[in-house]
């Protein structure tokens, strides 16, 4: 249970009814998106060959990464690339215990190049990707906090994160709408669009513009004019997406906007592979989305990004999941409040069930009682707060089944 445990009263309105939102996903390719999924694949990866070899989960932090971009020269009816992207691997790991070792070179490259395949249509591994492992053997100090032992292990630093619930109107039509482009459903409709998409969403009272970024694949454009043909069709099942919704009253979309015509290839956001990585763009790991798959900027941010961290002694990562987890838990069992914000700090050294500080602000309904809210609001987070709570939350980080990007 939290050291300090403080609850508040916004006087509020919630976001859903002021008058400016603006929320942003990066889409799968995305060169900050890749970058995420690749250090927390590899992540859940060493998690597994640690429990197979030694039945525990050793200290790492694989959370620094960068995805280089490389050099196409697109094409109608497909283009070539000129010099392959490269990914770096960095920070630390453990690799050995009383000499017996795991091969993380070997893991790494075999989970990068999984990753790539299963996500990735037109990147070949082999071909388009340069890894470099530059991961190093994990510091003492860090270490000794695995050797330690206990039921949760101690803080690895001290941190804060927060959550919030629920997600805005906007907040799911972005995140939704980025899902269905990169659907295997709208890709068999619509080969010709990447995996590489970005959805900015601006929310001015009642109106929303959709800006939308997506990387054409240039073996499937035969000129300008099959480009911005196919880019209208595009649009056009966006549209038709959005009405099908139908909790937007008034919506535009527009679609790669930096486009110009007369200019051939060179006005057209035109790719190789589906990826901006593969020459125009660089990915750097905690530059994309939040652990709920959107970065709004209306909404208090966490101090730490979660992808690559250790799912037993990071509070990047546990706090970050368990702080959405626990302001959804409000909403669902705290009758009467309208959105709930909730932070988790950390203290190094202490048990990750045993934050320094656990906060929840809530919006409520009018009229309401403060006393009685602040109440149920307290029991809600004695509920949500257990060993058992932070127990199964660990074991689905571990797993992988919790997605954080």
């Amino acid at each position: 249970m939290p050291n300090m445990k403080l609850i508040g009263i916004l006087n509020a309105d919630t976001l859903e009814t002021q008058p400016l939102e603006i929320v942003e996903r990066k889409g799968l390719g995305h060169p900050d998106t890749i970058m995420d999924s690749m250090v927390d694949a590899l992540s859940v990866a060493l998690n597994q060959e640690y429990l197979r070899k030694w039945n525990t989960i050793l200290h790492y932090n694989v959370d620094k990464g960068l995805l280089a971009a490389g050099s196409s020269k697109p094409a109608f009816n497909g283009g070539i690339i000129e010099k392959p992207m490269r990914m770096f691997f960095g920070d630390r790991a453990t690799t050995c215990v009383d000499g017996d070792c795991i091969d993380l070179d070997s893991i790494l490259k075999e989970t990068t190049k999984n990753w790539i395949k299963k996500n990735l249509r037109f990147v070949d591994p082999e071909e388009h990707i340069v890894i470099q492992n530059d991961i190093e053997r994990s510091s003492g100090n860090l270490s000794d906090i695995f050797r330690r032992g206990g039921a949760f292990l101690g803080a690895n630093d001290t941190s804060a994160c927060v959550g919030f619930a629920p997600m805005t109107r906007t907040e799911k039509v972005v995140l939704e709408t980025e899902h269905f482009l990169n659907s295997p459903s709208f890709k068999k409709s619509y080969p010709e669009t990447g995996e590489d998409i970005k959805v900015m969403a601006r929310r001015v009272k009642d109106s929303t513009d959709l800006t939308i970024s997506i990387a054409f694949v240039d073996r499937f454009i035969d000129s300008e004019v099959g480009y911005f043909r196919k880019k209208e069709e595009v649009k056009g099942a966006i549209e038709a997406f959005l009405r099908e919704r139908g909790d937007l009253k008034d919506f535009t979309v527009t679609i790669n906007n930096l486009d110009a015509t007369g200019r051939g290839v060179d006005g057209l956001y035109l790719t190789v592979l589906g990826t901006s990585a593969e020459s125009g763009d660089s990915g750097q790991v905690g530059r994309g989305n939040r652990v709920n798959g959107l970065f709004s900027l209306n909404r208090p941010l966490s101090s730490e990004a979660s992808s690559g961290k250790n799912p037993v002694s990071h509070v990047g990562k546990i706090y970050n999941a368990m702080a959405f987890r626990v302001a959804e838990h409000l909403i669902q069992e705290v009758e009467g409040i309208e959105e709930a914000y909730f932070w988790l700090l950390s203290k190094i050294g202490r048990p990750v069930n045993e934050p320094a500080l656990a906060a929840a602000y809530v919006v409520p309904k009018k009229p309401f009682n403060e006393k009685e809210v602040k109440a149920k609001v307290s029991m809600a987070l004695e509920d949500a707060l257990t060993d058992r709570m932070f127990q199964t939350l660990i074991e689905k980080l571990i797993s992988g089944e919790i997605k954080l990007c």
